[in-house]
């Protein structure tokens, strides 16, 4: 039973700090975006798609956050050697 809670707190964990550091990696990545639109606004198109690809790159974390915590909560290979 504590391996099963285990499981869970640790999901739960990997999870938020995979949501904390992608929300942080995208907050500076807009506000790096948006001062460098304010500065030359003419690069917006250019600006505008590196953060966009950047955003993408930055939320594939939290993916990655995402499908480890739901493989321990739901496909963990080590279930086998606790219960049996």
């Amino acid at each position: 039973m504590i391996f099963f809670a285990a499981i869970v707190i640790a999901a739960g964990i990997g999870m938020g700090l995979g949501a904390l550091g992608t929300g942080i990696g995208q907050g500076h990545a807009i506000r790096g975006a948006v001062e460098g639109i304010a500065r030359n606004p003419g690069a917006m198109g250019k600006i505008m798609t590196t953060m966009l690809v950047g955003l993408a790159m930055i939320e594939s974390l939290a993916i990655y956050a995402l499908v480890i915590a739901l493989i321990l909560l739901y496909a963990n290979p080590l279930i086998k050697y606790v219960v049996g």
